[in-house]
């Protein structure tokens, strides 16, 4: 027997088996790693916020967004409420709940669902034609001013200069609709 190669590939042997534990150990900590990471993310709730329709460059806070963000958020909400027909008003209505703050939900859906009768029973629709938007920023509300048309069975019944205040809260990294009433035409 050669002592001389039999030593030699036993060194050689241990040297591949450190490598090979030291491998195992990367890949033993890499995994624990990954299983970390993806217990973190479990619990997490990730909340994309989009207005209806991107036009402007806008920011948000932890609490607050800026006044692009309120203008593109406060004519989308105006359209749902100011731009209906029997045909539309439901779905209108539910899209715009999907929006309401919770403890405003009850008060704005019993509001819209006698509204959507309303139109119904009478055959009306309006459009709402946005000429001026105000945004406050630290009021975190919009007044936009316009042209409100009235028709009932196709006749126009009304045309007049109307403004509107929305009122919103941002909580939950979401724009949450916390009021919508109508103010006098010339005051902010």
């Amino acid at each position: 027997m050669d002592f001389e190669r039999l030593n030699g590939d036993l060194k050689e042997m241990r040297r591949r088996n450190r490598h090979l534990g030291l491998a195992v150990g990367a890949l033993a900590a890499g995994q624990i790693l990954a299983l970390i990471v993806i217990l973190n993310l479990l619990g997490s709730v990730r909340t994309v916020v989009v207005p209806p329709s991107l036009n402007k460059t806008f920011w948000v806070t932890r609490d607050q967004a800026s006044a692009e963000y309120l203008e593109q958020m406060g004519s989308f909400i105006a359209w749902l409420v100011l731009d209906v027909s029997p045909a539309t008003i439901d779905w209108k209505k539910d899209t715009l709940l999907g929006y309401a703050e919770p403890g405003q939900y009850g008060e704005l859906k019993t509001r819209q669902e006698v509204e959507a009768e309303r139109l119904k029973r009478i055959n009306a629709a309006t459009s709402f034609s946005p000429q001026q938007l105000v945004p406050s920023e630290s009021a975190q509300s919009l007044v936009v001013r316009g042209r409100l048309r009235t028709l009932v069975n196709g006749y126009e019944t009304a045309n007049e200069l109307k403004a509107y205040r929305i009122d919103f809260a941002y909580a939950g990294a979401r724009m949450h609709l916390k009021g919508f009433k109508e103010i006098p035409y010339a005051s902010n």
